[in-house]
């Protein structure tokens, strides 16, 4: 199964590519994970790009689509059980560029996923969110707190709020999503390959939404 993951920050995305890695085996694909590895190298490149972030801004299509394609087709192993790629495309030229990726790579998309949702929610999500600076795990200050506040309940790494969830910063993002997803979500739509999910739904419901979609 190879699937496009489409929705606003705080729709439920990464929440819910870590249950299709763990029950249909996929390869987790995050632009996102990408560009913030580049951003701990400390190279040139990543600090433009941790710039770009703090600000709302998004990065350009061409380094996205560079990075994807490397991924895509130098990760054949990995990828013999399907992907999901999460934040990626993010405009048409990135879909269209991805459509020809996967031409030559012979991996044809299955389906794009749309997942949206209220946007007081998706702001409460993302405010509350606390990343793992050492082993990357999610929590949330309501919906699912550490057992030790500010303390990783996998590994005792310390949790922080990424820079680019502070209120101001996801309303741009928001905009910005907004603005460059509808003529994706219309491409994918032309092409018969588009699915929605409820992006207000909890992790659990909406994996369930998806299971029973995909049967």
């Amino acid at each position: 199964m190879r699937v496009v993951l489409l929705g606003p920050p705080g729709a439920g995305k990464g929440s819910l590519a870590g249950e299709l890695k763990e029950k249909y085996h996929l390869a987790h694909i995050s632009t996102g994970d990408m560009l913030r590895e580049e951003i701990k190298k400390g190279s040139a490149l990543g600090l433009e790009i941790k710039s770009l972030i703090s600000k709302g801004a998004l990065v350009s299509d061409e380094l996205v689509t560079k990075l994807v394609e490397q991924r895509l087709l130098h990760g054949a192993e990995e990828l013999k059980q399907g992907f999901m790629l999460d934040g990626f495309p993010r405009t048409v030229k990135q879909a269209i560029d991805l459509d020809a990726i996967l031409a030559k790579a012979n991996m044809p998309l299955d389906f794009a996923l749309d997942m949206d949702a209220d946007p007081e929610l998706l702001l409460k999500r993302l405010t509350g969110r606390r990343v793992c600076r050492k082993c990357g795990a999610l929590f949330h200050l309501i919906n699912k707190p550490p057992q030790k506040s500010g303390v990783c309940d996998s590994c005792g790494g310390e949790l922080y709020q990424r820079t680019d969830d502070n209120e101001e910063t996801i309303k741009a993002r928001m905009k910005i999503y907004h603005e460059s997803t509808q003529p994706i979500i219309d491409h994918y739509a032309k092409q018969h390959k588009l699915k929605k999910l409820d992006g207000n739904l909890e992790t659990n419901d909406l994996c369930e939404s998806l299971a029973a979609m995909i049967k």
